[in-house]
């Protein structure tokens, strides 16, 4: 595992681009409808083909082509729908 913010490297082979899962902890959820605001906004970052959020856990799972989008950015996207994240340390 390398040293960036990913807690779980999951790549797989789609075609010609790899898909890595990065792990987000985000904070201040209060309802449901949060979740779609953060999936939907994640969601529309190129690069990303997947988003999963948990509201009970504040768990943001990822899937992304890290060569397209990067960490930072995904964290800056949360940010845009109003809610701070950071990478999971585990």
């Amino acid at each position: 595992m390398s040293a960036t913010a990913t807690d779980s490297t999951a790549s797989t082979t789609t075609g010609l681009a790899a898909s890595t899962r990065t792990i987000l902890r985000a904070e201040g959820f209060s309802c449901p409808s949060c979740v779609a605001k953060i999936e939907k906004q994640v969601g529309r970052v190129a690069g990303v083909s997947a988003v999963t959020v948990h509201f009970a856990s504040g768990r943001i799972e990822i899937d992304h082509d890290p060569q397209v989008v990067g960490v930072e950015a995904l964290v800056a996207a949360v940010a845009k729908a109003g809610y701070t994240s950071v990478p999971a340390a585990f």
